[in-house]
């Protein structure tokens, strides 16, 4: 295995300097850099990046904890904060929390011990959750995604609220008057956030926001059709449902296909989180589009900043999503984006 020493015999250089230029520990001249790097190459010597760490305190990895990896929304946003943190010259390393609060702490503090320089985190637990307390005992830098749980820490999502009464607004003016909500999880502050949507749009449009017709389906497909199953089943049941995210909306599908019930005819349905084969579904789904790449590549960004100024004041960034209209509703199809 090649050692620093062939890098330098090979380049012509002082082991030192080949040191500075593998950890950018002092000014090299640029022909200086080159010939190290081409020799590097023709040696095939690997840097030793612990090593490399304790010169320079960065690792050059960026962790990043989330719950449900194979979810199409967290993939596309996987996809796009890995993409932003290798351009920057980062290493990624993915956990995944499964939404538990416990497995949070493990996970962070994993990654911690890592010593990862930053941490990107979809926070399961919320506030007062025991890994936000870790987090700001231990001063890691964090960015929080998707879910913004906390001023302490710098964070960027969507914002929710005002989209989901959009969707509520939206069903009301095609004549519903009776509008059902399937929520996520409770204690995740996506699906508090859209429940509080769902009240104002009604509250905004003069109707009852009656706790009945609020179901919880877990953030989880198959929980999701057992509650609307229920839900349509019973007296007085809604005439449309706002659907809080997309693994439900895949129950939600389910339960109307159980039930003989068709969409737009017997219920409506607008949902929250567009997938890239939405249009393809019969009915196709009209649905709020979070900007989810835009978030990962900002989410990385703010974590570099936040690296290169530990001081300085926190940030809350809340995207706005566009709402795709479709047939699901009861509206024809706008054409593809």
């Amino acid at each position: 295995m090649a050692t620093m020493a062939d890098v330098a015999r090979q380049a012509g250089v002082s082991v030192s300097t080949v040191s500075h230029v593998i950890n950018g520990t002092r000014f090299v001249k640029e022909e200086t850099r080159d010939q190290v790097h081409a020799a590097m190459r023709d040696t095939g010597y690997i840097p030793n990046t612990i090593a490399r760490s304790l010169v320079t305190s960065s690792t050059k990895t960026l962790g990043l904890a989330v719950s449900a990896v194979t979810n199409f929304h967290f993939a596309d946003m996987v996809s796009s904060i890995d993409a932003t943190a290798r351009a920057a010259g980062y290493t990624l390393l993915i956990a995944d929390t499964h939404d538990d609060p416990a497995e949070e702490l493990r996970v962070v503090q994993n990654l911690h011990q890592r010593r990862v320089d930053g941490l990107l985190l979809a926070t399961a637990a919320g506030a007062r959750g025991a890994a936000l307390r870790y987090l700001k005992d231990t001063g890691l830098p964090t960015v929080l995604i998707d879910r913004c749980a906390s001023s302490a820490f710098d964070q960027i999502g969507t914002a929710n609220v005002e989209s989901t009464a959009r969707l509520v607004d939206h069903l009301a003016d095609l004549g519903h008057t009776r509008i059902g909500m399937v929520a996520g999880r409770r204690g995740i502050r996506t699906s508090s956030e859209r429940v509080r949507g769902w009240q104002r749009g009604m509250k905004r449009q003069g109707l009852d926001p009656a706790p009945e017709l609020v179901v919880t389906g877990h953030s989880h497909a198959y929980m999701a059709e057992q509650v609307t199953e229920k839900l349509l089943r019973g007296k007085d049941a809604p005439t449309a449902l706002v659907v809080g995210n997309n693994h439900m909306t895949l129950g939600v599908l389910r339960a109307l296909s159980r039930l003989g019930l068709t969409a737009p005819q017997d219920v409506a349905l607008s949902v929250f989180d567009d997938f890239e084969w939405a249009d393809l579904l019969q009915p196709q789904l009209t649905a709020i589009a979070q900007p989810v790449e835009e978030i990962g590549a900002r989410s990385v960004r703010m974590l570099i900043d936040r690296l290169a100024d530990p001081d300085g004041a926190k940030r809350t960034v809340l995207l706005e999503p566009t709402l795709v209209h479709r047939t699901s509703c009861g509206c024809p199809a706008e054409p593809a984006r």
